[in-house]
Order: structure tokens, then C-alpha cells, then sequence
């Protein structure tokens, strides 16, 4: 690898064992052929638009606006994505790459599972063996979505090591590619060794692509910022984009702040993160003082990841994103904010970029405007939202 590919100023590059960087110069040379051919454009189109029910709205939520009482709220509706989050865009193009690869098994790792659940939908859609790597913690948070999957015959793998979440499911799900050279890892995150960051832009992009242009024929003009929750950073990459050369368009990024960024109970990468290499890649995460990876907490599932894509630590170092974090009481208020106020339950993770909203729009005029990526719906974290809030929901 030169010291210019696969890099982001500074962050990502690849640090792997030989084996797999055989694998990952195969897939970028593969992803290289096929990113602008036609029949592959064109296969990819009819997926997202007749399988998976693109483009999804840029809805106004007129009731939060009047609540907030500030900037006019818009919300990109992934929630309405085949299978409830932005995870199938991506999916889709992996899983299309896989077969033109000749590949008849993938791997995956998931946190909150949604992940997981596209990748074993795209499976058994294109008749391919899959497994499936979550930790042991998030399997008992998001049972649902660990049944979903095993509907659609994906085999799920509950990862015990560790603090038994997303951290760990990574680690697996590169081990089991080890011993399975012939598989196809299909990662869900905007991380991990070149090219993945970069595959994983290309095929979210499409969120950006529709709420820009949504946004021109609504309202004639650009928002003023666009707000994504960040864990390793898909949906965010995928919802900044195609606005990252707009510098009047403010971008911001919203991490899970946990029990609060001053506890050892927090997913805060960007906030409290240092520059090293884990997963693959070199990028901001969070380390402990010997240099192990710090284990990292947050009540969403899809969040408690202790590093971020390359492409957002180049984001934050370059000023062109601001990363902020919330709280586990602020995203469970913006849930329930949201669901009495539009009749929308958004995921948890989604929530963190609801409460950086609540707290920005009062400060802003009537007439900017401000866009959330609502990446996923909160079916899967119900429970979880009944249990945090003392409520039963069992019987």
C-alpha cells in the first residue's frame, strides 16, 4: 500500500495479516471494476428501488417544529427502508460484489442487529450461507433481531469475550474470515482496513444523494445542518456526503455520551478518543494507558463501538464535521419526544441525533432548516426503552 491509498489524510490504511490483505487488494480491485459499470449500476438500482423501497421520504415533521418552536425539522426516513435502517444500501452492493465474485458464503458482525439482519436477508435473497457474529450482550438486548435473522437462515454466533459487544463481534467476524479465506465479509460500518471505509461511502451515499435533492425541490435551497447519529459512522458518512462541499451546510455528528462523557461508562470516541490503529485501521478511538483498547458502554446497541471510521476522524481533524455526544437519558427523551409528537418510534441510536436537534433547533430561526438522518425504527429497542424506564412489557 502507498502511503496516499486508502487513506483520509492521515487515518485508515490497512493493518492486517497477509491473507487478508490478499482478500482485500481482490476486493478493491473487484469494487474498482464494477463501481461504474452499467449492468452493475443498474442490477444495484433495481434492488434498492423494487426490493428494498428507495428513494425514502424527506418528511416534514411539523409537529417537532412547532414543539421546538425553532428551525424547521425534516427527517431522511431510512426507518422506512426494507427491514427498518439504512443497512440493506449498503448490504446490497457487498452482497452484489460477493456474487460476481464467484463467493457462495459471507460473514458479518452486527451490534444492534440491523446489520446482521440485511446481511441475512441479501443471503437468503441471493441463496448464499451466512453467519453472523454479535456479541453475547447485545444478543440478550436484541433477541428480536437475532430471531429475524435466524428466520432467514442465517446461523448467529453470541461472541463472549470481552465486554461481549460490537468490539468483540468485529474481532470474531475477521477470525472466522481467517479460517474461511473463501468467504465474503460483508461490513456494516465505515470502518475497518481499506477498502471497506471507502466501499461503504459509495454505496450510502445514496441517502445524501436523495435528501439533497428532496430537500431543493421542497424548499428550494439547502438545510442549514444535517445531524447523524455515529457509531463506527455508515449512516453518517452515507447522510453527510454528497454535503461535505457545501461549507454553508453545517454537519454534525452525535455520539453516545452514555452515562456522560466524565464516566468510564460512555462510547465517546471523537469527544475523549486518541489517534492508533484498531480493526484494521488507523483512526480515533479509545485506548486505555497500555495501549489496549478501552471497553466502551452505551444503551444503544449499535453505538458502543470504541473507535470510528477513518473518514470521520479526517472529518473532525479537518474542522469540516462537528462531533458532539448524548447521554442515555437524552436519546431515550428524544424517543419518547418523537413518538408523542409524530407517531414515529426511531432506534435508539437514531435518537442521539433527535436530542442534539431538540437542542439546537430553539436557538435557530423559523426559517432554517434542519435535517436529521433517521437511520433505523426503535421495534427492536422497545424492550429496552420499558426496561430502562422501569415498565414491564413482558407479560
Amino acid at each position: 500500500m502507498t502511503a496516499e491509498k486508502g487513506y483520509f489524510g492521515q487515518f485508515g490504511g490497512s493493518f492486517v495479516p497477509e491473507p487478508i490483505q490478499a482478500l482485500l487488494d481482490e476486493l478493491e480491485a473487484t469494487f474498482e471494476q464494477y463501481r461504474q459499470d452499467p449492468d452493475f449500476i443498474k442490477e444495484l438500482r433495481f434492488y434498492l428501488e423494487d426490493y428494498s423501497g428507495r428513494p425514502t421520504p424527506l418528511y416534514y415533521a411539523e409537529s417537532l417544529t412547532k414543539h421546538l418552536g425553532g428551525a424547521k425539522i425534516y427527517l431522511k426516513r431510512e426507518d422506512l427502508n426494507h427491514l427498518g435502517s439504512h443497512k440493506l444500501n449498503n448490504v446490497l452492493g457487498q452482497i452484489l460484489l460477493a456474487k460476481r465474485m464467484g463467493k457462495t458464503r459471507v460473514i458479518a458482525e452486527t451490534g444492534a442487529g440491523q446489520h446482521g439482519v440485511a446481511t441475512a436477508a441479501a443471503a437468503a435473497k441471493f441463496g448464499m450461507e451466512c453467519d453472523v457474529y454479535m456479541g453475547a450482550e447485545d444478543v440478550k438486548r436484541q433477541r428480536l433481531n437475532v430471531f429475524r435473522m435466524e428466520m432467514m437462515g442465517a446461523r448467529v454466533h453470541a461472541v463472549t469475550e470481552g465486554t461481549a459487544t460490537l468490539k468483540e463481534a468485529v474481532d470474531a467476524a475477521f477470525g472466522a474470515w481467517m479460517d474461511d479465506l473463501d468467504a465474503f465479509y460483508v461490513l456494516g460500518s465505515a470502518v475497518g482496513p481499506h477498502p471497506y471505509p471507502t466501499i461503504v461511502h459509495e454505496f450510502q451515499k445514496v441517502i445524501s444523494q436523495e435528501s439533497r435533492q428532496q430537500i431543493l425541490d421542497k424548499e428550494g435551497r439547502l438545510p442549514d445542518a444535517v445531524i447523524a447519529c455515529v457509531g463506527g459512522g455508515s449512516n453518517a458518512i452515507g447522510a453527510f456526503s454528497q454535503y461535505i462541499a457545501d461549507e454553508e451546510v453545517a454537519l454534525i455528528g452525535v455520539e453516545a455520551a452514555g452515562h456522560g462523557v466524565d464516566t468510564d461508562k460512555h462510547a465517546a470516541t471523537m469527544t475523549k478518543g486518541t489517534v492508533g490503529v484498531v480493526d484494521g485501521m488507523k483512526t480515533i478511538a479509545l485506548f486505555e494507558e497500555d495501549g489496549r483498547v478501552s471497553p466502551v458502554y452505551s444503551i444503544s446497541a449499535g453505538l458502543d463501538y470504541p473507535g470510528v471510521g477513518p473518514e470521520h476522524a479526517f472529518l473532525k481533524d479537518s474542522g469540516r464535521v462537528t462531533y458532539v455526544a448524548a447521554t442515555d437519558d437524552e436519546a431515550v427523551q428524544a424517543l419518547l419526544l418523537l413518538s408523542k409528537t409524530e407517531g414515529i418510534i426511531p432506534a435508539i441510536e437514531s435518537s442521539h441525533a433527535i436530542a442534539q436537534a431538540i437542542k439546537l433547533a430553539p436557538e435557530m430561526d423559523k426559517d432554517q432548516i434542519l435535517l436529521i438522518n433517521l437511520s433505523g425504527r426503535g421495534d427492536k429497542d422497545v424492550a429496552a426503552i420499558a426496561a430502562y424506564l422501569g415498565e414491564d412489557v413482558t407479560e
